[in-house]
């Protein structure tokens, strides 16, 4: 018998039928594989401490220069394509761009910063006082006598709650002194670093995808550079939108603020744009300092504040967030949600601030995957067969627009 005629044979016996050719026991073998190699790599992880110290010490740099080019980016490939100007001489020209807006604000707005937060500092307990003087007077009507106690529980949990952690914090940052020059000299050496990081990403980014598909397989490059291009969009997009719409609510509670004569308003609204990279929960928490200051002021200046930030969030809403971000990220809001949560989760307030991109990335990641299952699998044929007649009626349309227009 034949070698031939045994792995026939061998492929029809039941044991064939269930393992060898039977493309659901394959992928569940295939799933049992990863998770036996996650299993070894855990027990090893103590080899990889050395790469995790090393990315933990570039990464920042790497995060602060990735944040700017996709700033800069842009522009510089619109005057390179526009006018045939020299990558290097417009990112030289950028450069001293944002140098000059760093003196200028080390200058004019750092002092009025540093003056307005010592004061909120200074008088933090004076609003604290007055914030829950004003409550216990809203919940002295009969109707909100149930709520009273419980209000008065938790605000009394987040002031212990602010105090010890407050406390930890002074006596962890004086026992562990190596911890904050560390902490000093990560982002000193960030600082330094990043430039020249962002310089060279700008001046030769774009030869990052095919260098990197060089890496894979021939037959897999054209796959995996469409891959990195969708990536690369994604992760553009959300960056630009997110620090565009930060911008411009920073821009619109400063204006605001400073018309209806709230103290802080510099502070308060720099507070406000940087929060609001943290979707949908972002704007309300900066809200709080806010209606506590008015509070302090008067019950008029707590209305203004509240009426300034219904402006604002309209404004955001109903113009600048479909302006800018539109439905680019294709995340319902409930999954959003739910990443922030699981972001946080996992690593705290960084966790929240990465876990939209990180979870876009993954997406389309995941999607391609599933894309490429599909079609090798064999088991989605009715999804290709139904999706045919439509890609088809989608021709003959075309092919009849251009008849019509001819």
């Amino acid at each position: 018998m034949t070698e031939k005629q045994n792995d026939n044979q061998t492929l029809k016996s039941w044991f064939g039928k269930w393992f060898l050719n039977n493309k659901t026991s394959i992928v569940l073998l295939n799933v049992l594989l990863v998770f036996v190699i996650l299993f070894v790599f855990n027990k090893i992880s103590y080899l990889f401490d050395p790469i995790n110290a090393f990315i933990g010490a570039v990464m920042p740099a790497i995060v602060l220069a990735g944040v700017q080019y996709y700033l800069m980016n842009p522009l510089v490939d619109l005057l390179e394509s526009k006018f045939n100007i020299n990558r290097s001489i417009t990112i030289v020209g950028l450069f001293i761009v944002v140098v000059a807006l760093l003196i200028w604000a080390l200058v004019s707005v750092i002092p009025i910063l540093q003056d307005q937060i010592q004061s909120i500092i200074d008088n933090w307990p004076a609003y604290w006082s007055s914030a829950e003087k004003q409550i216990n007077g809203w919940l002295r009507h009969p109707e909100m006598s149930g709520l009273k106690s419980s209000l008065s529980n938790f605000t009394d949990s987040i002031q212990s709650t602010f105090l010890k952690s407050a406390n930890t914090a002074i006596s962890e940052t004086i026992i562990h002194l190596s911890t904050a020059f560390n902490v000093i000299a990560v982002v000193f050496m960030t600082v330094l670093t990043a430039p020249f990081i962002l310089f060279y990403m700008l001046k030769d980014g774009r030869q990052l995808k095919g260098q990197t598909a060089k890496f894979f397989p021939v037959k897999y490059r054209k796959h995996v550079t469409s891959l990195l291009t969708d990536i690369n969009q994604s992760v553009a997009s959300y960056v630009r939108g997110q620090l565009t719409v930060a911008f411009w609510v920073g821009v619109m509670f400063a204006i605001g603020y400073s018309v209806v004569g709230q103290s802080y308003a510099l502070t308060l609204a720099i507070v406000a744009a940087v929060l609001n990279l943290v979707p949908y929960f972002g704007t309300f928490i900066a809200l709080i300092p806010a209606l506590m200051i008015a509070m302090f002021d008067s019950t008029g200046m707590l209305v203004k504040v509240i009426i300034v930030f219904m402006i604002e969030q309209t404004v955001e809403s109903k113009l600048i967030s479909p302006l800018v971000l539109g439905s680019k990220m294709e995340m319902h809001p409930v999954t959003t949600i739910l990443v922030l949560i699981g972001g946080s989760a996992v690593s705290g307030l960084w966790g929240v601030i990465f876990a939209i991109p990180v979870y876009a990335i993954v997406k389309i990641v995941l999607q391609r995957i599933f894309d490429y299952y599909r079609k090798t699998s064999g088991l989605y044929e009715e999804d290709f067969a139904e999706a045919a007649p439509v890609e088809s009626e989608k021709i003959d349309e075309n092919m009849s627009n251009t008849i019509q227009k001819h």
